[in-house]
């Protein structure tokens, strides 16, 4: 007959904490070894990512798509075609100065009023970032989140821009200004000899406003990296604080 040992009540509940303790201690270290610092779950760091993703886009929507959001900020303001410059100097000389500064003003104007649809784009991409896009892009660096973006959005922001630019052109009576440029101009050409031009102003806005767009969120992404200030909720402070950036 085997015989049975038991051990005191004493040293149990002593074994038992020292298991205790030592899982504890394994539950706080990190990567990096440290002993302070909670290590943060996949569920940890996709909500983090998102959440940053989230302010970024809503930030960038909201100082976009507003009176001077594009003309007043030189980061991202259209220019003049750069494909009729040749219009711009032209109707300078002819003394149109007024007609080029309306028609840039309300070039702009095009792109606030189109920038109002890229939030529920952006915000369907977030949803369906995976574990290993959230790891690539909180170990990524400046501008990962971003690239993140442009990557799974580009094509669907083309698709729902360029009916809305078309609509936001006509809504700032854009051509009013345009027309009369571009018609002396192309009749001065026909008299000259020289190569007439249009440019496609539809897409020019369309890939400017987009081209903005990411510009103003990578602006908010490095800001949430570099500065604590930034990172406005629980996670984004743990999530970004894990990678000291």
């Amino acid at each position: 007959m085997k015989k049975k040992f038991f051990l005191p009540l004493g040293i149990v509940t002593m074994l038992t904490v020292s298991a205790c303790d030592v899982l504890e201690e394994a539950a706080t270290i990190v990567t990096d070894g440290s002993t302070t610092t909670p290590s943060l779950t996949n569920t940890e760091v996709i909500a983090g990512l998102k959440e940053a993703l989230t302010v970024g886009i809503t930030n960038s929507v909201n100082l976009t798509s507003v009176t001077d959001g594009f003309l007043a900020n030189s980061a991202i303001r259209l220019p003049f075609p750069p494909d009729a410059l040749k219009v711009k100097e032209k109707a300078l000389e002819w003394g149109l100065s007024g007609q080029v500064e309306k028609f840039e003003t309300t070039l702009n104007r095009a792109a606030e009023e189109a920038s109002k649809e890229a939030l529920p784009i952006f915000k369907n991409a977030i949803m369906n970032m995976s574990i290993q896009d959230g790891f690539s892009i909180l170990n990524g660096g400046n501008g990962a989140a971003t690239k993140f973006l442009r990557d799974n959005t580009n094509a669907a922001l083309i698709t729902a821009f360029s009916p809305k630019v078309e609509e936001a052109i006509s809504k700032v009576k854009l051509t009013d200004y345009w027309n009369p440029i571009i018609t002396k101009y192309n009749s001065a050409m026909t008299f000259t000899g020289g190569e007439k031009l249009n440019p496609d102003l539809d897409k020019y806005v369309t890939e400017l406003a987009i081209k903005g767009l990411f510009t103003m969120v990578e602006k908010e992404e490095n800001k949430i990296r570099q500065d604590p200030a930034a990172r406005v909720t629980d996670i984004l402070q743990k999530v970004f604080s894990s990678v000291g950036k």
